[in-house]
């Protein structure tokens, strides 16, 4: 895809979406921003690219979803690439947990993927559109605490795999991205005593996201690609 892409970014003002804001600016690509917060923080102030941020947005409700994209649509005059990072993790046991926790971690994991999607099918360009979603490589296996967010990230990953199916005959092509435990402040704060040397670089990661958007992964398509760092 050309240096001048337009790519709209969920959940941009978190710590992994500013991280590839900012890859894709220096790219050249030109941005759109969707965030439920509904200030950047200055996180984007001294991107590169033409870029501007839609905060206050749920991605939970489709209307919403839709609303952000066909404005998102009338800024940059189209859109050629969506990454999905809205999102969010709880650890809970089973036992001692919730239900309604399960309901959340699908709303904010899953159903913002989904409602994203809908809302960008129509104006993806054939033979060149790209979807990413951010899953996670514990959808693989849930370990003890980590049931609701291992079975909404299982979730995107199939959403991924059917939404793919369908797009093949257009060539837009949709992949996920599955990390392991990404470097950010809140991680670190959570885990104090880890060697974060071994976990995900966001930066990283970011470059990822940025060659499933690119010409080089056009036979890419219905993927889930472990980023594991060194976890």
């Amino acid at each position: 895809m050309a240096e001048s892409k337009r790519v709209v970014i969920t959940g941009a003002a978190g710590a992994l979406g500013a991280a590839v804001a900012h890859a894709f600016a220096t790219s050249g690509a030109k941005l759109g921003l969707i965030d439920r917060a509904a200030d950047s923080k200055g996180l984007f102030k001294d991107l590169i690219a033409p870029s501007f941020f839609l905060g206050g947005v749920d991605l939970t409700q489709a209307a919403d979803a839709q609303r952000a994209m066909d404005t998102v649509v009338a800024k940059l005059g189209g859109i050629d690439a969506l990454v999905n990072i809205a999102g969010g993790f709880r650890w809970e046991t089973i036992g001692d947990g919730h239900v309604e926790t399960w309901d959340f971690l699908y709303s904010i994991n899953l159903k913002t993927a989904l409602c994203a999607c809908k809302a960008a099918l129509a104006h993806l360009p054939s033979g060149r559109g790209r979807i990413v979603n951010v899953g996670a490589a514990a959808a693989a296996k849930a370990g003890t605490g980590m049931g609701a967010y291992a079975a909404s990230k299982a979730g995107v990953a199939r959403l991924t795999e059917a939404l793919a199916e369908e797009l093949k005959d257009k060539s837009v092509n949709v992949n996920a991205v599955l990390p392991t435990i990404i470097d950010t402040p809140a991680n670190r704060a959570e885990m104090p005593q880890a060697d974060f040397s071994r976990w995900v670089d966001p930066a990283a990661l970011a470059d990822v996201i940025l060659f499933l958007t690119s010409s080089a992964a056009r036979a890419i398509t219905g993927a889930s690609i472990l980023v594991a760092g060194r976890v």
